[in-house]
């Protein structure tokens, strides 16, 4: 299948893309509000809530405008390059999670929707989060290795 023409297909069968999608198809990620699904031969995953998608793509906004900085990067709009992107979502999402439940296991989060609703509930709002505190878990987060070429 031709890449615009997955990419067409992509938005017309996900309609409401995870705005976390990156964190999620890593799998140290999960979410109530998601689900998978296939297109030829490549994982998605879909949002079913819109007051979730919402507040995750406020969150997102905000993780990586927060993390530029940190990262290196000078402009400030839309995706960042792969790796960074993964950096910002993972760490994130996994920094967040510290601040707010901190004897939750430190490899994965388990809902983004509820860890997004109980950081709310405790700061208020998506604005008032501690991003000092949650971009250096970005900066410190790994993400998968490749292995070296064989000579």
């Amino acid at each position: 299948m031709e890449e615009d023409q997955y990419r067409s297909t992509y938005k017309a069968v996900n309609e409401r893309r995870c705005v976390f999608e990156k964190a999620v198809l890593t799998r140290r990620c999960h979410c109530s509000c998601s689900s998978r699904f296939y297109l030829a031969d490549r994982e998605g995953i879909a949002c079913n809530a819109a007051e979730a998608h919402v507040r995750c793509r406020q969150l997102l906004h905000l993780l990586r405008e927060n993390s530029r900085f940190a990262l290196k990067l000078t402009g400030t709009g839309g995706e960042l390059p792969h790796a960074k992107e993964i950096k910002v979502q993972n760490g994130g999402l996994l920094g967040l999670q510290k601040i707010l439940v901190p004897d939750a296991p430190e490899a994965e989060v388990s809902d983004i929707a509820a860890l997004t609703v109980r950081a709310i509930e405790r700061f208020g709002a998506i604005e008032a989060l501690p991003y000092q505190e949650i971009v250096k878990t970005v900066t410190r987060f790994q993400g998968r290795r490749r292995p070296h070429a064989k000579r």
